[in-house]
């Protein structure tokens, strides 16, 4: 694993001719979630079992969550107290721009252009993903991007800025997505992800649905299918 900056972002990088991201295969990006430590999702390059050659981009993000989260980081800040007291009411926040999250959209846009620029992958060889928040974050990402994308990796995901999105998902029409969600998540509602699953294919994303009995978290057969999606879009 090496260790560099990429659009200003601290990123893990693994995988590649030399297990630290060298050589000239596809890359695949991938951000962690809420609370999570940079290298949270390392493990993830192999387990996912991509083609030969694929190199991995672990961003990390640039919140540092203080000594009461042990070195968790998070792209924007969340007020657990006052989401649970909207969710009481009945409001999930789909609607929300949370605070932060478009100078979180600028820099993980500045690390694919830093990716592009620096590992220079193959032309249509560019996969973004991530967990919970980071999933969120690539949603967004890739809704106002102009970097092509292979695919798209959102596991355990959930709608914000529903005003904002609803504008820019014909823009991505065709654009592989991968989306699983544990139907017992007791963070992110299944229903408004089964929703947002909707609201992208009828916008004419081509969808891979994978629910799961299970609450917030990538299970092992929802990693294979994950994988599989991975294999299928950098071939």
């Amino acid at each position: 694993m090496k260790v560099l900056s990429l659009g200003g972002l601290k990123a893990r990088l693994t995988g590649g001719s030399d297990g630290e991201g060298g050589g000239q295969g596809p890359v695949v990006v991938l951000l962690h979630g809420f609370g999570a430590p940079g290298d949270d999702l390392v493990a993830l390059g192999e387990a996912l079992g991509a083609p030969a050659g694929t190199r991995f981009v672990f961003p990390e993000a640039p919140l540092d969550l203080g000594p009461g989260y042990a070195g968790g980081r998070a792209w924007w800040p969340i007020d657990f107290q006052e989401r649970m007291l909207r969710r009481m009411r009945g409001d999930h926040g789909e609607r929300d721009v949370p605070a932060g999250l478009v100078s979180a959209r600028l820099a993980v846009d500045a690390l694919l252009a830093d990716v592009e620029g620096k590992l220079a992958p193959p032309a249509g060889q560019l996969v973004l993903g991530g967990f919970s928040q980071g999933s969120m974050l690539a949603l967004d990402v890739a809704l106002h991007t102009s970097h092509a994308l292979a695919g798209l990796v959102l596991l355990s995901t959930t709608q914000l800025a529903a005003e904002e999105w609803a504008t820019r998902y014909a823009g991505r029409a065709g654009l592989p997505v991968f989306m699983s969600h544990g139907k017992q998540d007791e963070l992110l509602p299944f229903a408004v992800t089964e929703s947002l699953r909707a609201l992208l294919e009828s916008h004419g994303l081509t969808v891979e649905w994978v629910p799961f009995v299970g609450g917030h978290g990538i299970p092992p057969h929802v990693l294979a299918a994950a994988g599989a999606f991975v294999r299928r879009a950098l071939a």
